[in-house]
Order: C-alpha cells, then structure tokens, then sequence
C-alpha cells in the first residue's frame, strides 16, 4: 500500500479545468499587462541573438562549415514541431511556468518537478553564456578602438593564462536582474525597443553582405561531413527555442489564450528567416577556416574593408544579444516562482514586490548565479550546461499534448497542434535524436544536477506541495 500511495503522489495532477481557482488560493499572482506584439518581441528576443552572433560563427567554424545553415534548418524543424505543441498548451493552460506547469498538469508531480528543476539550471546557464557572447564582441570593440583593458577582466579562467574574470558578462547578468526587478510593464518596454533595434541590425548585416559574397567560399559545403552538420544543430538548438521561455509569461499576458499562441509561432518564423540570410552571407563573405568563432561577424565585415560596419555591428550585437539574456532570466524565475508557489520549493521565493508585481527574490538570486557562471566559466563548458534540459523538455511538452488531446479531447482548445500525432511526435523524435550528439560530460553535469533535485523532491517537495496538502 506504501507503494501504492507513492506512485499515486508522484503522479497527482493540477485539474486544469479548475487550475485558475486552485492558484489563486495558493497565492501570489503576477500582474497582466503584455500585449501580442509584445509578447512577440519577447520570443525574437529570445531566439535572435547569440544564435546568429556568436553561435553561427563558432559552429561554421570547427563543426559545420558552411552547412552551418543545414545545422539550423534541422533545429529549426525540431523546434517547429515542439513550437505547435507549446502553442497548444500556452492557449489552453495560461499560466506562469510553461512546460513545468504543462507536464504537471498532463504528466503528473514528479514529471513537473523533472522539467522545472532541470530548465532552472538551463536557463540560468543560457543567461551566462549569452552573457559571455556579448563579451567577445565587447573585446572586439575594445581592441579596435586601441584600448587596453587589464587582461584579467576580458576572459574565464583557463582562457588566456593567469587569473581572469569576464567582468563584463558578470556586470550584464546582474544589469538584466536589476531590469526585470523594475517590473514587467517597464521591461517589456524596453525589451521591444531593443528588439526592433536587434531586427533593424540583422537586416542592415545580410543587406549589405550579400553584395560582398564570394560563392567559393561555400566550397567545401560539408568539410565536417553531414554528421558535422548534425552536431552543430544540436549545439545551436538553443538558439531557437526562445519561444519556450517566453511562454513562461503567459500569466502576464492581456489575453493570453488568444496571444500566446500566435506569439509563439511568429517569432519562431520571423527567426528562422533571419538566421538562414545570415548563415548565407556569414559563410559566404568569409572561408569558415577564417571565421572569428567569437565575434564572426564583426571580422567577416572587417575583413572586407568594412571597418567602420564591423563596429555597428558589434554594437548592435551587444545590444540585441540583451534581450536573450532577458528572456530566459524572465523564463527562470518564472519557473521558480510557479514551482515556489506550487508548494514543491518554499514559498518565501514566490513572494512578490509589492507594487511591481514580480517575483524579485528569485530574480536577484538567478542573476547573481547566471554572473558566477558568466564570469567563471570558459563559453565551452557553460554552453554545454544548456542543450540537454530544453531538449527533454520539449519530449515532455510533445508528448504531454498528445496525452491530453487523447485524454480530453473536449476541452476548449484556442490553438490546435496540426497533423495530431504525427507534428508532436516528430518533436519528440528529433529531440531524443539531437540529445544523442551531446557529449558524455553534459550527461554527467545532467545526472548529478538531477540526483539533487530527486533528493530535494523527496526529502521536502512531496510531502509539502499543495496538492499533498489538500
């Protein structure tokens, strides 16, 4: 019978018919005040960035080649298909915490708890090594303008010799904190402006590339061979998943059954176009052996004359490579504050300002972490923190859309997944696929950081969650 209970326990679920009731009992709520184009700006914020920054460079430099672009084209497809399942969810369940909540409410309590704990160490992660990102095109500027910095400050440890600290990633982190503690109306503003700047940044970027590419350089296509393709979307994958953290806001939506839906789907659109132009004129402006792996475009430009645009464009991507950094610090603490309120981490983080209605315990938590990493952390070892989490999450998602079209079919959906269940299943396959090309240390980092939340879950999060409670 004590097994019984135990696999009953692990597997209760939050009544989504009654799941608005049962949170406004259980406390705090956060203020809806985000609007469509909004919550649009928030996803491109979130997937355009590092990916097209640094990312595309590092991966064409010593994992695809030019078959960068293939590299994206697959993750972009995985995505998609996740990306319909969220839209699902995100209109059937509006509430803070995404694919946590999604699982919870589908799968069961523990299967909840496995997706919350794993993306507060994802996100966190992401954070710092966007952070990090910004910091290499930091140092680009600074040497092109004939400053010298002290070398301790412009790099993590093991990257250059001696003790060093990426100060300037460090510094970003908790610059972002202090930004989304001010209050979601306020962040979101700021967070749209900066995002249309990012866009405005990226076209000026393929624009005028393209007049300045050398089709030879596309030769070799597959240097790495097709497998080296496939790697490299499972390291880029991260960049066009911002949709996911996003959707952590829902509870801080106007309307959130009829805007998160299409919010999710135009800004996983209006990315992917962005990043095959910009593969296209990255690997075609410069031989992928040539490409800067921290700041490609900048040199790409610089290597063709274009000095004064190669400083732009660092500028822009310091600038537009913020709002990353926003999204998936609003999507951790988002989850955090949804597990806290949940009853499965103490409700002292879920506590809330007062007057700006954000969870600002967790935040500032979150962004003193995300800076430790950033500043100590070589972007190799950070980046391979991230992948693994998101991807199961998305089995998760993918599969938890599946159960409950199944399971209920009646309940009143705003988006339907197309293709039900061909669309959500792919997503499952292509996740479990990409995970194969994770390296075997990010499975150990992933199997201890899940040991302690198994041990945190038992010890403290099942017998104090408020469904055990009631």
């Amino acid at each position: 019978m004590a097994k019984l209970r135990m696999g009953e326990g692990v597997l209760r679920r939050k009544p989504i018919e009654h799941i608005e009731d049962t949170e406004v009992a259980e406390g705090p709520r956060l203020e809806r005040s985000l609007g469509l184009w909004q919550l649009t700006a928030i996803g491109v914020g979130g997937i355009i960035g590092a990916g097209i920054f640094t990312l595309a460079g590092t991966v064409a430099n010593g994992t695809a080649g030019p078959a960068v672009l293939v590299s994206f084209l697959i993750a972009g497809v995985a995505s998609a298909a996740a990306a319909l399942s969220y839209a699902e969810f995100a209109g059937l369940i509006p509430k803070a915490g995404s694919a946590y909540t999604y699982g919870y409410a589908v799968l069961g309590e523990f299967a909840g708890w496995f997706i919350g704990w794993d993306l507060l160490l994802e996100y966190t992660a992401i954070v710092a090594v966007v952070a990090i990102g910004i910091s290499g095109y930091f140092s680009f500027l600074v040497e092109d303008a004939g400053a010298n910095l002290p070398a301790w400050m412009l790099g993590a440890p093991g990257t250059g010799g001696g003790h060093r600290v990426d100060l300037f990633a460090a510094v970003l982190c908790l610059l972002i904190a202090w930004l989304l503690n001010l209050g979601i109306k306020s962040a979101a503003r700021f967070e749209t402006f900066v995002v249309v700047l990012k866009v405005l940044v990226v076209l000026l970027v393929i624009g005028v590339g393209v007049f300045h590419i050398d089709t030879a350089n596309y030769h070799p296509f597959f240097p790495f061979g097709i497998s080296g393709a496939f790697t490299g979307a499972a390291t880029v994958f991260f960049a066009v998943f911002g949709y996911d953290a996003m959707s952590t806001a829902a509870e801080e939506s106007k309307d959130a059954q009829r805007h998160m839906p299409k919010a999710i789907i135009y800004s996983l659109a209006i990315s992917m176009v962005l990043y095959v132009a910009a593969c296209l004129v990255l690997t075609g402006m410069q031989k992928y052996t040539e490409i800067d792996p921290e700041s490609g475009f900048s040199t790409a430009f610089k290597s063709v004359g274009l000095t004064r645009l190669a400083d732009l464009i660092a500028a822009g991507a310091i600038i537009g490579i913020l709002t990353v950094m926003f999204t998936f610090m609003l999507g951790v603490t988002r989850v955090w504050f949804s597990m806290s309120r949940d009853g499965l981490l103490p409700k002292w983080f879920a506590k809330t300002h007062p007057t700006r209605h954000v969870p600002t315990r967790v935040t500032w938590i979150v962004g003193v972490a995300s800076a430790a990493i950033a500043g100590f952390l070589p972007i190799g070892e950070a980046a391979e923190l991230t992948n693994i989490g998101i991807l199961l999450a998305f089995v998760v998602v993918c599969t938890a859309v599946i159960v409950l079209r199944y399971r209920q079919p009646d309940l009143p959906r705003t988006f339907r997944t197309p293709w039900m269940p061909f669309v959500p299943a792919l997503g499952v396959v292509f996740s479990i696929w990409l995970i194969t090309f994770l390296q075997w240390q990010t499975w150990m980092r992933f199997a201890v950081w899940f040991l302690i939340g198994c041990a945190i879950y038992f010890g403290y999060s099942y017998k104090r969650s408020a469904l055990a409670r009631s």
